[in-house]
């Protein structure tokens, strides 16, 4: 964190001519900052929104990590997460938040951009003109432009390298019935946005395939996981379904959008929820990918299916199964799920408690839990309902994602 690095003053005469400011803007609302959110969230909805190698997480650790930068440069109520501008007496701190929210939109989707003007307009028209108003705008054009310039070269517009899949027992190979080429191949080498570096919470290799643990592992999900399954419950089956039914960053991303609407949170607090949430689950994802391609390790389904082919006398293979739902194309280890829902759940547990009881919808369809940690386990236990992982990815997950999170709380 480079919270002292200040950019040159922007251009604009009104800004320049007013003081540099002394003390703290008055808190206002943190409902545009949903606002924001939201609306990156409909433009993601879009199926060529961007191109398919960037993952989304970036996009939203963009936004939020600028919004949270215009507010500090004007409040200076906490440390910047990564620099402060020179921010003029009397700026509107929630002008700045939304003009840096716009630029950071358009900078990523020019496409979008009347979608995105239309968003703008409507929140600056409740604002009177004047020199505070101006000030506000030039304050977070600037941060988004010099967020912007800065993660341009960040690695994530690189061509993912092609993968070669392996031929030994517990190898990654493309799994059925498409048998697509594994995506994120490169995006464990994207520079973090917090952390020092994607491996830096890499975890342990995982236990050999032809290991005890293993067996009993991958046993779990043949009897739990696969679409034919006479031991999930109804329940399980719904749980899984649910959580596969959106991205679950999107998910977890709503969950905030309710925390911070119900709790009429200032400007200043959703700021924060959102930077902290989006900037944990973007290195999440990073340091998920490094692992996955780290480690290759096969999907239970190819597991399955060769059980009869890996030396494992606690495993019996079944050519013919298949999962509750289609397997992602990526590397088994860790869970991508257990990550970034632990990560997420770690994020909003630190700011309002391990017990707050929230309902977390998807697809219209909603659950209901007695804290944040019950939805993340329910999150990374689906995925072994659905066929998707075993217990070994998701623990590593986890572990994964609480080590991030808490890493992310204590720079921002």
């Amino acid at each position: 964190m480079a919270a002292g690095l200040t950019s040159p003053a922007f251009g604009s005469t009104a800004v320049d001519a007013l003081p540099p400011t002394t003390s703290t803007a008055a808190p206002g609302s943190g409902r545009s900052v949903v606002e924001w959110n939201r609306e990156l969230i409909t433009i993601l909805s879009g199926p060529k929104a961007q191109p398919s190698t960037v993952h989304p997480t970036r996009s939203f650790a963009l936004l939020q990590a600028a919004e949270y930068d215009a507010v500090v440069s004007i409040t200076r109520t906490a440390p910047a997460y990564l620099f402060s501008v020179p921010a003029p007496q009397g700026a509107r701190a929630d002008v700045a938040a939304d003009q840096a929210a716009h630029d950071v939109l358009v900078a990523l989707y020019p496409a979008e951009r009347a979608g995105v003007d239309r968003q703008l307009s409507s929140q600056l028209s409740a604002v009177a003109d004047g020199a505070r108003k101006q000030a506000g705008i030039g304050v977070g054009a600037a941060v988004a432009r010099q967020l912007i310039s800065l993660r341009s070269a960040d690695g994530s517009s690189a061509e993912p390298p092609q993968f070669t899949p392996g031929s030994q027992p517990g190898d990654y190979r493309p799994t059925p019935p498409d048998f697509p080429a594994p995506v994120f191949t490169n995006w464990g080498s994207v520079k973090p946005f917090v952390l020092t570096s994607g491996n830096q919470f890499r975890p342990a290799a995982p236990p050999a395939v032809g290991s005890a643990e293993y067996a009993a592992a991958l046993n779990e999900v043949k009897g739990l996981g696969s679409k034919t399954s006479t031991t999930r419950t109804p329940d399980q089956t719904a749980a899984a379904k649910f959580w596969a039914a959106a991205p679950v960053w999107n998910v977890w991303n709503q969950v905030a959008q309710g925390l911070v609407t119900s709790g009429n949170a200032s400007l200043e607090k959703a700021v924060k929820v959102f930077a902290r949430l989006d900037l944990s689950l973007a290195d999440t994802a990073i340091a998920m990918y490094d692992a996955k391609y780290a480690y290759h390790v096969w999907r239970p389904v190819t597991a399955i299916r060769l059980g009869d082919t890996h030396d494992n006398p606690g495993i019996v293979g079944d050519p013919g199964w298949t999962p509750l739902l289609p397997t992602a194309p990526d590397p088994s280890y860790p869970g991508a799920h257990g990550a970034l829902s632990q990560a997420a759940a770690t994020t909003l547990a630190g700011i309002y408690g391990a017990q707050h009881r929230l309902t977390v919808t998807s697809k219209g369809v909603t659950r209901t839990f007695a804290g944040f940690q019950d939805a993340a386990t329910e999150a990374w236990l689906s995925r072994v309902w659905s066929g998707q992982h075993t217990a070994i990815d998701n623990q590593a997950g986890q572990q994964l994602g609480t080590q991030v999170a808490e890493f992310v709380a204590h720079q921002l």
